[in-house]
């Protein structure tokens, strides 16, 4: 097909030869109270039948879009979800989501409507996520191992929002109080090993994200199937391939690795992910720029958790 025909077929259907520039994945800044950035993918573009998934409406998981349209240069995606999805009372959150394509980044508003009442648009900024060569082959080696916790004090850690309430040393263990804001290690990593022990109550909730974009689920799922939310998962991308949490309230161990995107994840001696990629950031992303070192984060806004070791481990080549 000639490219004056393909641009008449384009023409005809609505469409732009150039609506193929908002295909990939797109990392989102934007600036809400929690300081969480989003995440889209969009695919089919040129097609009159985009489609993708996004991360940050309203809960965090990877929320397919069943709803796009691509029109005179814009792009537009709509969610209506309940608040909370544990909360079948919860409030019907409405959100509409539009981007233009400008400079090579999308240049996008959120309209959102909570029962009712009507929220200021909130703009966003999208770029594009960077390629990231490096992979988990063989290659990589140990260097120096540090202790990010020293068991006396939050040396080396800052709160992601410091109005919010803390965290505090306690008989050498680490602990939050309730709806802690999330913990960011001043320290900022690249490919590396981290070691955790921590232990949880009945039924809590909370996560270790790497490099500030993807979260390592910690989460009371003891003696249930393995899922993509469970403990030891790459929350809402990757389950992991067995759950061996331990029971609430007993200490358990894991240690993540990640070099580029590849991550294996060993869960209490059971490796549960082995060299996985990761395709994007997870709901605790505040990071959003992918090709860049960045904190370790353990959130604290979810339910009781403590821990008392915090090891990272810096990888190199060989």
């Amino acid at each position: 097909m000639t490219r004056s025909i393909l641009l008449f077929a384009f023409t005809m259907l609505g469409l732009s030869a150039q609506d193929s520039n908002f295909d990939g994945r797109w990392n989102i800044r934007v600036n809400t109270p929690r300081g969480r950035m989003w995440w889209l993918e969009v695919q089919g573009a040129a097609t009159g039948k985009p489609h993708g998934s996004f991360v940050g409406a309203p809960g965090g998981q990877v929320d397919v879009i069943s709803e796009m349209k691509l029109q005179d240069g814009e792009l537009s995606f709509r969610f209506e979800n309940r608040a909370s999805s544990r909360d079948a009372k919860s409030p019907v959150v409405k959100q509409v989501y539009r981007a233009r394509l400008k400079d090579g980044r999308l240049s996008g508003t959120r309209e959102e409507e909570v029962s009712g009442k009507v929220s200021p648009v909130l703009p966003w900024t999208g770029v594009r996520a960077p390629a990231i060569h490096e992979h988990d082959d063989g290659r990589w080696k140990a260097g120096q191992t540090v202790a990010l916790f020293d068991g006396k004090s939050l040396a080396g850690w800052r709160q992601l929002l410091a109005s919010e309430p803390g965290w505090y040393v306690e008989g050498g263990v680490l602990k939050n109080r309730e709806k802690a804001s999330d913990l960011l290690s001043e320290a900022r990593f690249w490919n590396f090993e981290v070691k955790l022990e921590y232990r949880y109550s009945k039924g809590s909730n909370s996560g270790l994200a790497l490099r500030g974009r993807y979260e390592i689920q910690i989460f009371d799922n003891f003696g249930e199937a393995p899922d993509w939310h469970g403990n030891g998962a790459l929350y809402s991308r990757i389950a992991p391939s067995t759950n061996a949490s331990k029971a609430p309230g007993e200490w358990q161990t894991l240690t993540a690795r990640l070099v580029g995107r590849d991550l294996t994840v060993i869960l209490n001696g059971v490796k549960v992910i082995d060299r996985k990629d990761v395709v994007g950031p997870t709901a605790m992303c505040m990071d959003p720029e992918e090709d860049k070192p960045g904190p370790l984060m353990l959130q604290g806004d979810h339910g009781p958790v403590e821990f008392r070791k915090v090891e990272v481990t810096e990888l190199q080549l060989r």
